[in-house]
C-alpha cells in the first residue's frame, strides 16, 4: 500500500517547500504522512465540492496547487467554505496536500506552463533566485505580433472569454514576461527585462498605466494557473505508473463569473 508520504517526495522532489514564499501554506494541510493511499484527485482548488468528489470516486488524498489553509483559522465551520472542507476531509480520512508557491517559482511549474501554452521560445526565469528557482518567465514569441494579433492568440491559448489589457502599443510585441496567479508585483521585473508584453493575473487599476512600448495583459487568476493541474497528474502518474491518480471532473473552481 502506498503512504502520503510517497506522494510527497514525488511532489517535493519536484517542487521543494524549501523555496516556498515566507508568508505561503504549502504542503501537507491535513492527515498525516503515514496514511495510507490508494488514491489521488487532483485539482486546482480544494473546495467542499472537490472533497466530495474525492469521497464519490475513492480518493484517499487531495493534490491542489492553492491550499487549503491559507491563514490561520480562528474557527471550523461548515457554514465557510475551507471550514466544510476541513471538516469533510478529516471525516472522510482524506488527506490534502498543496504545491502553491513551490510550484509558481521551479522549473516546469506555473509560468513555465504559460509559457508552454504559447509557444514561448528562449524562457528562463523573471526573477532568479539562487538555485535556479523563482518566480515568473520570459521568453519570446516564434515571431512578433502585433497588439491586436496578440490579445486574439492569448484568447485562443488560454479559452478566454476576456482579457483586461492596457493600452495596446503600436509596435511589435516580441518578448513576453507572464506570472501565473496575482504577478502585477513583478511588472517591473517584466519591463527591466525588455519585455514588451506582461501576462499575469489580479493586476490593479494603476498598473494599467503603461508606457507606448510595454503593455500587460490580465488573463485572470485562474486562468493563469490551471495549467499546473496535469503538471501535477503527470508528475505523479509518471512516477506510479499503476497508481490511481486522476484529474477533477469539476475542473473549474474558478470563484469568478463573467457576465456580458
Amino acid at each position: 500500500m502506498m503512504k502520503v508520504r510517497d506522494i510527497i517526495k514525488v511532489l517535493e522532489d519536484f517542487a521543494p517547500l524549501s523555496v516556498q514564499e515566507s508568508w505561503d501554506n504549502s504542503g501537507l494541510a491535513v492527515g498525516s504522512p503515514d496514511a495510507d493511499v490508494s488514491s489521488v484527485l487532483i485539482g486546482l482548488d480544494c473546495t467542499p465540492e472537490l472533497v466530495d468528489e474525492a469521497v464519490s470516486c475513492g480518493a484517499d488524498m487531495i493534490v491542489t496547487h492553492h491550499p487549503l489553509i491559507f491563514s490561520g483559522l480562528k474557527k471550523i465551520s461548515p457554514r465557510d467554505p475551507v471550514g466544510a472542507a476541513v471538516i469533510k476531509a478529516i471525516s472522510a480520512g482524506i488527506s490534502v496536500y498543496s504545491a502553491h508557491t513551490t510550484a509558481d517559482k521551479v522549473v516546469s511549474g506555473v509560468s513555465w506552463a504559460m509559457a508552454a501554452r504559447l509557444g514561448l521560445e528562449d524562457v528562463s526565469v523573471l526573477d532568479p533566485e539562487d538555485g535556479g528557482t523563482g518566480l515568473g518567465v520570459i521568453g519570446s514569441f516564434p515571431s512578433p505580433k502585433s497588439a491586436d494579433e496578440a490579445l486574439r492568440y492569448v484568447k485562443e491559448c488560454f479559452s478566454l472569454k476576456v482579457i483586461r489589457s492596457s493600452r495596446p502599443v503600436r509596435g511589435e510585441l516580441r518578448r513576453v514576461a507572464l506570472c501565473g496567479g496575482s504577478g502585477a508585483s513583478l511588472a517591473g521585473k517584466a519591463i527591466a527585462a525588455g519585455a514588451d508584453l506582461y501576462i499575469t493575473g489580479d493586476v490593479s487599476y494603476h498598473h494599467f498605466f503603461t508606457g507606448d512600448d510595454f503593455m500587460i495583459m490580465d488573463i485572470g487568476h485562474y486562468e493563469s494557473e490551471i495549467g499546473i493541474v496535469p503538471v501535477l497528474f503527470s508528475l505523479i502518474k509518471k512516477n506510479f505508473p499503476n497508481f490511481a491518480v486522476r484529474i477533477t471532473e469539476n475542473i473549474n473552481s474558478n470563484p469568478v463569473y463573467y457576465y456580458f
